[in-house]
């Protein structure tokens, strides 16, 4: 009896990059989809403009919610960015997740897989946010993997 040969599977390259800088950001009240909600919930849009390794604009929407204890909050967002990633020029999608519990931030903002176009294919990572006096800088860990 003879073994049949799995086919090989392609092997894939990963390369890991960091990049940073900062943006400027533009966040605009909307109106909720539900008009008699909590005024404790709101949605606004966002418009983003990075600066540094990646030159880019973005697009997005946050829903976030508010709570009678100073300091504590939640928040979600997607934006599309589009523009140019240490010279590979593209889109991709953030997913945003932050808490705020009395004053201490949690913030997760990490590529929604598979959402990379034009030579940003492949691009998974995780964005970090820091605001100094009044400046909003970012740091992007990533990587681009490309089926060799």
């Amino acid at each position: 009896m003879f073994a049949t040969a799995k086919p090989a599977k392609p092997k894939e390259s990963t390369m890991r990059f960091h990049a940073s800088g900062t943006f400027e950001v533009k966040l605009v009240p909307q109106p909720l989809a539900h008009a008699d909600t909590d005024a404790a919930l709101g949605r606004m849009t966002i418009d983003k403009t990075f600066s540094g390794d990646l030159q880019a604009t973005s697009i997005g929407e946050m829903l976030m919610a508010g709570t009678a204890v100073k300091g504590s909050a939640g928040y979600v967002a997607i934006e599309r960015v589009s523009g140019t990633l240490q010279g590979r020029n593209g889109t991709f999608v953030l997913q945003h997740s932050g808490t705020m519990n009395r004053g201490a931030a949690q913030l997760s903002v990490t590529v929604v897989p598979d959402s990379g176009t034009g030579e940003l294919v492949g691009l998974a990572g995780t964005l970090t946010i820091d605001i100094t006096d009044g400046q909003h800088f970012y740091g992007f860990d990533y990587s681009l993997s490309a089926a060799d």
